[in-house]
């Protein structure tokens, strides 16, 4: 039957493209978070622009945006690739929110957050070893970068020893590439040595208008 994937589909993106950080950037400061630091509305915006307290918020949001459809597609149906769906619905959701003006965010908690749905122990598990890399580093790239193929590798490896469904595994390497794909540009600045660190890269972005510009 395809009625559960469509399903997962349409719950995973709808529910994706609900744009936490917009909102919260709106109800923390009436500002649109988008104007700010990296122009997005993950979680890493959030924290450099409004914020430990309302990052966490957004943070929060936007891995239930992934987990919730991934149970969701459980419960519709025995088939694990419509879990996979759900997952990349979502994350397709949150980066391009229907909306939103479909422009959200870079997909990381909301992709994590669908692995989480699908293996909560194997995906929890991983969090000490991110915390680690932004702890060392200071710079939050590094870890969302480094840690989707290190999920992707774990989920293979899962999957190969029968502890979870190959649906998770291909979930995983799917999300890793469009997590990847999407940071093309923190990469070059990784590469570069100008990536912003922790606590910086939160200020007005220059296209944006401030709002003591004067009417046109």
């Amino acid at each position: 039957m395809w009625w559960p994937f469509l399903a997962g589909a349409a719950i995973g993106y709808l529910l994706g493209a609900i744009p936490t950080g917009l909102l919260v950037g709106r109800l923390a400061r009436g500002i649109d978070i988008r104007q700010y630091g990296s122009g997005k509305t993950g979680f890493t915006n959030v924290l450099r622009t409004v914020g430990p307290r309302w990052g966490a918020v957004a943070l929060v949001g936007d891995l239930a945006k992934g987990a919730v459809p991934v149970v969701i597609a459980r419960l519709l149906s025995d088939e694990p690739y419509v879990q996979t769906v759900a997952g990349l619905a979502a994350a397709v959701g949150h980066d391009w929110p229907v909306f939103a003006g479909f422009r959200g965010g870079r997909g990381v908690a909301a992709s994590f957050g669908a692995a989480l749905g699908m293996n909560p122990i194997a995906a929890a598990a991983l969090i000490p070893v991110g915390v680690g890399l932004v702890a060392v580093t200071r710079i939050m790239s590094v870890m969302t970068v480094g840690m989707a193929p290190v999920l992707a590798a774990v989920f293979i490896a899962l999957a190969a020893a029968g502890i979870h469904p190959w649906a998770y595994a291909v979930y995983s390497i799917v999300a890793a590439a469009m997590v990847i794909a999407i940071h093309r540009e923190n990469i070059a600045r990784l590469l570069a040595g100008t990536e912003p660190r922790l606590g910086q890269g939160g200020e007005q972005r220059e296209e944006a208008p401030r709002p003591d510009a004067p009417s046109q």
